[in-house]
């Protein structure tokens, strides 16, 4: 299709879209406010949605490497503060990721959140 007709159909939808707005009754400005809050609120929990997503498969395969990590690294995974990327640190080096509870470094609990983002190399 060209240009010209894509544009042809884009403006045959967009007066037919104006031809349908301006028939409607018109509504009272409080049922305007109260759709447009319902709107807005369903987008921004689309948005948070979509923002995790991106944010889990750009991390997904990407695993933090506890041999190599920076500090920052480290604090960025799930529940590790400034004293337990110290500790990460510390007890370098690592054969495996189950090394952070063989060591002590972590407990079971801490460790199970942070298991599937930690590698070693």
């Amino acid at each position: 299709m060209s240009f010209r007709g894509f544009s042809l159909i884009a403006i045959s939808l967009v007066g037919s879209f104006l031809g349908v707005a301006c028939t409607r009754p018109s509504q009272n400005p409080e049922e305007i406010r109260e759709k447009t809050a319902q709107a807005t609120a369903d987008v921004k929990a689309d948005a948070s949605a979509i923002a995790q997503g991106v944010k889990e498969g750009l991390t997904r395969g990407n695993k933090v490497d506890l041999n190599n990590a920076t500090k920052n690294q480290l604090m960025a995974l799930p529940g590790i503060n400034e004293t337990a990327a110290d500790r990460i640190i510390a007890s370098r080096p690592y054969a495996t990721p189950e090394d952070l509870i063989k060591k002590k470094v972590l407990t079971p609990h801490e460790y199970d959140r942070v298991s599937g983002q930690v590698g070693v190399k």
